[in-house]
């Protein structure tokens, strides 16, 4: 049995997982913004599900929501950073309030969470870590700019992180579902008003996404977050999680053009070096201790 801290768990990958580990006898404490949302978990499962209010914009009330769930379940093995929405969009036509909130509630919310949950698994000797991103932390498709800022920071954030906290035993996962049958698309995700002129940029087509109710995307959540649970068991814990076929395709087509595009310019980047080479920065010796 396990006990597990999940936020976001009003819908989505975060009412499913919650759903699962209470039915299969783990503890979970959950967060989301209308306690009301989860009064049926409550009702059904009692002292196994602890649940707090919480709003990832709110940064100075994370730190006391995640202190309070360590006490009141008496420690936590594995934290699952979920909350979070898309916005839609091109850069120029979001709002500067819409930004805002986009980056306080998938970049630096995550960010405070986690910084919030470490002190208490470095004392405890361990413990696990999922951050939900998405194909989106990889792969960046016109329309999407803002979202693609935040998912690429989480994911930079949390690479460096895993590797500051294995020597404490906490492993950390970056999970990067494709397009699934969540309300992610169809219910959360905001889309920024429209500028005309946009209509001819193919950014536009990702609002045709949201529009088109019949469109439906290809991942089975119930399997994905399967695979998220599953992977706690992996020791040691991988560092990303790609889920979805979409997300599989295409990440590999974007990596490989990324380093296909690096190659040729391997001349390049060598002839910028100094000629007095001298000792090179610990930080670039990856295979040293």
């Amino acid at each position: 049995m396990r006990t597990w801290l999940i936020t976001g768990i009003s819908s989505g990958f975060g009412r499913v997982m919650t759903e699962k580990l209470l039915a299969a006898g783990d503890r979970v404490a959950g967060t989301l913004r209308n306690l009301s949302a989860a009064d049926d978990l409550k009702a059904q499962f009692g002292d196994q599900f602890w649940l707090a209010a919480l709003d990832l914009t709110h940064t100075d009330t994370i730190r006391p929501t995640v202190d309070a769930a360590w006490v009141a379940m008496d420690g936590i093995d594995v934290v699952v950073s979920n909350a979070g929405y898309g916005l839609l969009g091109a850069a120029e036509e979001v709002t500067d309030a819409q930004i805002r909130h986009q980056i306080d509630t998938n970049l630096l919310g995550p960010i405070q969470l986690v910084r919030a949950v470490l002190p208490h698994m470095r004392a405890q000797g361990g413990g696990r870590i999922l951050q939900i991103s998405s194909l989106g932390g990889q792969v960046a498709i016109p329309g999407s700019s803002l979202y693609h800022a935040t998912k690429w920071g989480i994911e930079g954030f949390m690479e460096a992180v895993a590797q500051e906290v294995a020597v404490f035993g906490i492993g950390c996962t970056i999970v990067e579902p494709g397009g699934a049958r969540t309300g992610f698309r169809n219910r959360s995700a905001i889309v920024g008003p429209r500028i005309p002129a946009y209509d001819a940029s193919p950014s536009r087509r990702i609002n045709h996404i949201v529009d088109d109710k019949s469109i439906l995307s290809p991942g089975d959540p119930v399997k994905m977050v399967d695979a998220m649970i599953a992977s706690v068991e992996q020791d040691p814990a991988p560092l990303r999680l790609a889920l979805g076929s979409d997300s599989y395709s295409y990440i590999m087509k974007t990596l490989s053009t990324r380093l296909a595009q690096l190659d040729v310019q391997r001349e390049l980047a060598c002839s910028t070096d100094c000629t007095d080479q001298g000792n090179s920065p610990r930080w670039l010796k990856s295979d040293e201790g």
